[in-house]
């Protein structure tokens, strides 16, 4: 038999598999697969990952099962070479289970039929829930699959929400929780999945609802003797989206609440979908049982977008407003502004202001006075530092660095320290509990009451709001 056998078989195992299931399914968990060898009726094929060999094995395993045995005939087994380290290649073989996902009243598939693996009904179907009452999802309608910008960066966390969209609570990725840094797109995703399930289910009741407005609501529902009803609403949901779950950190009657809530919902098998700007591992402040159950499902992270990811975020950008961008400048804009998508939006829109009010050409020139002048660009080797930070903030309040990290409760310290850790949250990586430790050996939850006591401050006291933006100011310009 030819050496390249398994490749030919393996190829007419595909044109079936591709037949019988979405194009993105197909492209995400069966175009990696690498043919390795064929022999005494075993073929043996390559996953990149243990957990891509999991998903296989618990979402198509009747798929691959039947595609084998039409293609090869009875007796055909399969064996999966699991890479486990990439930088040594090491990789451990595993056999494919006998076990079957289909129901047993369920009909078998034939050749001429469509494999059912990855929507397999219910033996017992349920009865459809009534709607209690009609609800705002709380989406962005700007926020879809299609204005996600895909790069390397964020192609896995793009594919597993695109499978968690097109059939929400069936895959094994429930929870979803996507991490990553301010500004990569993780409230974008998080409502693409939610318009989707809308568009594909309308019947669905789907909410998006920030961690902080989560809070809001249960502290309200405590002063109002009316924790039942807010516990029975949110264990209405079919699709519940929690934004920036960090800032439950702390917040241990909010998290217990919350507890019970995310069982509700997973045991009835709703889906969840929660953000948060650091991994599960990482976050502080957290009950252990909720962190557990953070990682139930799957655990994606999003990356700061690449180079290339940024000239495409840009070029799309501009292509929406209407506008023409020289190729010198996008490249400009792509090489020195690298944080974040919102910071390069933010960028997209100046240029698009002085252009027009000050009826200029828009060009490199400009481009790059718009970056400086926004303090939008600062390189990989100019960053602010948490003792930048305070010595700043404490000149501005006319006080001692060191009283910020005092136990004074006079009100100028108070708030300078507060404005202190608001700005370290803003303006470096370092998370809440490092943070706090390094102004004042505080703790996580002092640094989160400090951030929102700010936040609130500015909302309404709009001088304050120009002192925090004079201090940022002062600091870019050291």
């Amino acid at each position: 038999m030819s050496d390249e056998v398994h490749v030919a078989l393996w190829n007419d195992c595909l044109a079936i598999i591709k037949n019988n299931i979405a194009e993105s399914t197909y492209n995400t968990w069966f175009a990696p697969i690498i043919p390795l060898k064929y022999e005494d009726k075993t073929l043996v094929i390559q996953v990149p990952s243990q957990f891509f060999y999991e998903f296989l094995e618990e979402k198509f395993v009747d798929l691959l099962r039947q595609t084998l045995y039409e293609v090869i005939g009875e007796g055909a087994k399969l064996m999966y070479n699991v890479m486990v380290d990439r930088s040594s290649s090491a990789t451990v073989n595993l056999e494919a289970s006998n076990r079957t996902n289909t129901p047993p009243n369920m009909p078998k598939t034939g050749n001429n039929n469509r494999f059912q693996s990855n929507n397999v009904p219910h033996i017992i179907q349920q009865p459809k829930p009534q709607v209690i009452e009609s609800l705002d999802a709380r989406l962005n309608a700007d926020y879809t699959f299609e204005s996600f910008i895909e790069g390397n960066s964020n192609k896995l966390s793009r594919s597993v929400a695109e499978a968690v969209a097109n059939d929400p609570a069936k895959t094994v990725f429930n929870p979803l929780f996507v991490h990553g840094s301010s500004g990569v797109g993780k409230t974008h995703l998080a409502n693409a999945i939610g318009l989707r399930i809308k568009e594909k289910f309308p019947e669905k009741r789907v909410l998006y609802v920030s961690a902080h407005l989560f809070q809001v609501q249960y502290t309200d529902s405590v002063r109002n003797n009316t924790t039942n009803d807010f516990i029975n609403f949110y264990q209405t949901i079919d699709v519940l989206i929690i934004d920036d779950i960090q800032e439950f950190a702390g917040v241990v009657k909010t998290q217990n609440t919350f507890f019970h809530i995310f069982n509700h919902l997973h045991q009835n098998s709703k889906q969840l979908i929660l953000t948060s700007d650091t991994a599960p591992s990482l976050l502080q402040g957290m009950e252990d049982r909720l962190l557990t159950r953070f990682k139930w499902g799957m655990v994606a992270e999003l990356e700061k977008p690449t180079i290339e990811l940024r000239k495409n975020i840009l070029k799309n950008k501009i292509k929406r407003d209407g506008l023409l961008f020289p190729e010198d400048a996008i490249l400009y804009i792509a090489e020195n502004v690298d944080d974040s998508v919102r910071d390069l939006e933010g960028i997209v829109i100046s240029v698009m202001a002085h252009s027009t009010i000050y009826n200029k050409d828009i060009d490199l020139d400009l481009v790059k006075r718009i970056v400086n002048k926004n303090k939008v660009l600062i390189s990989e080797n100019r960053t602010v530092s948490i003792d930048q930070i305070l010595n700043v903030t404490s000149k501005y309040f006319n006080i001692e660095a060191k009283l910020i990290h005092s136990k004074s409760r006079k009100k100028e310290v108070v708030q300078a320290r507060h404005t202190a850790m608001y700005l370290a949250k803003q303006l470096t990586e370092y998370s809440t509990p490092k943070i706090g430790k390094l102004v004042g050996n505080r703790n996580h939850s002092t640094v989160i009451h400090a951030c929102k006591t700010v936040e609130k401050l500015m909302d309404v006291d709009k001088t304050y709001k120009k002192d925090i933006e004079a201090i940022k100011n002062d600091l870019f310009k050291r």
